[in-house]
């Protein structure tokens, strides 16, 4: 781990860039476990379930991680369950609404795809931590990635009605992807260190695979889309409030108790 030597402002860098990928992490899984016993088909069911388990390892790591960075003694559980809504840093897609199927394989298609390309830059990172890290997740979502593709083909070149499901999809969430590439003093610093990710070399490598993958799927990518930004400042869609109430209630009722 890179924090030997380390000023209290590179600290604070490393820290917020863990709870990026650690917040992402956790409200996808979050939602991901919405769709437990209830996919359209047993095999479905299974393949989310098991994503969902996945993000949820992906968070862990990251928000330890940023815990042991930061140095005021919070742990995975207190950053995850006694954080407010604007303390949180995951991007905006992940906590948008499963809607129907359709909808929640496209954002997993949408953010797959980003972070697939993200874990074969950051495995390279300065950072060893970060570095082993990538390396563990990038596993992961290859598996998420192939999954997730085969299905947007499968339903956006299906029937008519799968197919108007999913342009529907696409138009919905479009709006938040700019966000995942969205950039800051912190990403700046953290790139210049060698420990972070030029996310403008993702952007390129994510729209090309968007674009092979839609072609197959017959979708068009919406044009002059007004982009939603603000995750990295803790600003966020009015769902994260509600994921938050859910996921937070225990430990916040009973905050002292031991499991």
């Amino acid at each position: 781990m890179v924090i030997i030597g380390m000023t209290s402002a590179d600290k604070d860098f490393l820290r917020d860039y863990c709870l990026r990928l650690g917040d992402t992490s956790l409200i996808l899984g979050h939602r991901l476990s919405e769709w437990c016993g209830h996919g359209p088909i047993l095999e479905e069911d299974i393949a989310l379930a098991n994503m969902g388990l996945d993000m949820l390892g992906q968070a862990r790591m990251m928000l330890t991680y940023a815990g042991q960075v930061e140095g005021k003694g919070r742990d995975e559980d207190s950053l995850a369950y006694h954080r407010d809504e604007r303390e949180f840093r995951n991007m905006l897609l992940v906590e948008q609404p499963n809607g129907d199927y359709g909808q929640t394989i496209m954002r997993q298609f949408l953010y797959s795809a980003y972070a697939y390309f993200l874990y074969s830059e950051l495995k390279n990172s300065k950072d060893k931590t970060l570095s082993a890290f990538a390396e563990k997740a990038l596993k992961e979502v290859t598996y998420h990635l192939r999954h997730s593709s085969s299905m947007v083909i499968r339903l956006g070149d299906g029937t008519e009605e799968s197919h108007r499901r999913m342009v529907n999809a696409v138009n919905e969430l479009w709006m938040f992807t700019g966000d995942m590439f969205d950039m800051d003093e912190t990403d700046a610093e953290l790139i210049k260190a060698g420990i972070a990710v030029d996310l403008k070399k993702i952007a390129a490598l994510w729209n090309d695979k968007v674009k092979e993958v839609f072609k197959e799927a017959t979708l068009e990518i919406p044009q002059e889309v007004f982009m939603q930004t603000g995750s990295r400042k803790g600003i966020h869609t009015e769902h994260l409030g509600y994921i938050l109430a859910e996921m937070q209630v225990l430990p916040r009722m009973y905050p002292d108790a031991k499991w």
